[in-house]
């Protein structure tokens, strides 16, 4: 723990380099990776200090700061390890919506926004209060493309998407496994949704599942609402609402 609030601040996390703008940090974040996309103006003003897997220590370090903020899936924990024998290092490891709240409550701590943390994390709460249970859809949740990837059951992703009322049908895998056409047409969904990252799927990606699994139509989704574990989930529970009135329609329930 930090002797008093952090005021040069490193984030490798794009979802929390959102969070630290959400909670009333500007200044006090000097450096960021070149996948921390929001807010945009920091996107273009804020240094960037390498890919979230391929740090550069040596700017980081130039930097000077009194914390850097990590994340155990998200960052490779040598690289971790090793900045952490000369700059404090805060490491998340947010598995599920209750992983991500004490994690906001914790950033809270670390800067000195206390009460603005407490402030989100009671939104997000209200917000996922909000969804009201609903009969699941089978989904396989596809994050990549040549070879198809889905998401295990001790995913983050995977939690947020019971929430939103989808059973994944590849829970019983781990991580982020290679899937089979065959696997795919096998597994019992009903519906393949098609995330916006790490891969960018298309409407043109959709057409092309439906030739490879007739009778088994994909959606579009927004992968930042599902995997990203900041203030981002503020906007989840409204999302996740409409995506269930769109997978509802799509199989005609």
């Amino acid at each position: 723990m930090l002797n008093s609030p952090a005021r040069r601040i490193v984030s490798l996390v794009p979802s929390q380099t959102e969070l630290l703008h959400s909670i009333g940090l500007d200044a006090e974040v000097i450096g960021i990776t070149k996948f921390c996309v929001h807010p945009n103006a920091w996107f273009h003003s804020k240094q960037r200090i390498g890919g979230t897997k391929d740090i550069k220590m040596d700017l980081i370090k130039s930097l000077d700061p009194d914390l850097v903020i990590a994340n155990k899936e998200e960052n490779v924990r040598e690289q971790v390890t090793a900045l952490w024998q000369d700059v404090p290092v805060y490491v998340s490891d947010v598995a599920g919506l209750d992983d991500a709240l004490s994690m906001v409550a914790d950033i809270g701590v670390l800067t000195g926004k206390e009460a603005a943390a407490q402030e989100l994390s009671n939104n997000i709460k209200i917000g996922f209060q909000s969804l009201l249970p609903t009969a699941p859809v089978k989904v396989a949740y596809l994050i990549w493309r040549a070879p198809y990837m889905t998401i295990g059951g001790d995913t983050f992703i995977h939690q947020m998407l019971a929430h939103a009322g989808f059973e994944q049908v590849f829970a019983n895998r781990r991580r982020y496994p290679v899937v089979s056409i065959d696997e795919l047409r096998n597994s019992g969904c009903q519906l393949v949704l098609l995330s916006s990252e790490p891969y960018p799927f298309r409407e043109k990606h959709m057409q092309e599942l439906a030739e490879l699994l007739p009778g088994i139509p994909s959606l579009l989704v927004d992968g930042e609402l599902f995997s990203w574990f900041g203030s981002r989930l503020l906007h989840a529970p409204a999302y996740y609402a409409r995506l269930r009135e769109d997978a509802q329609q799509v199989l005609h329930l």
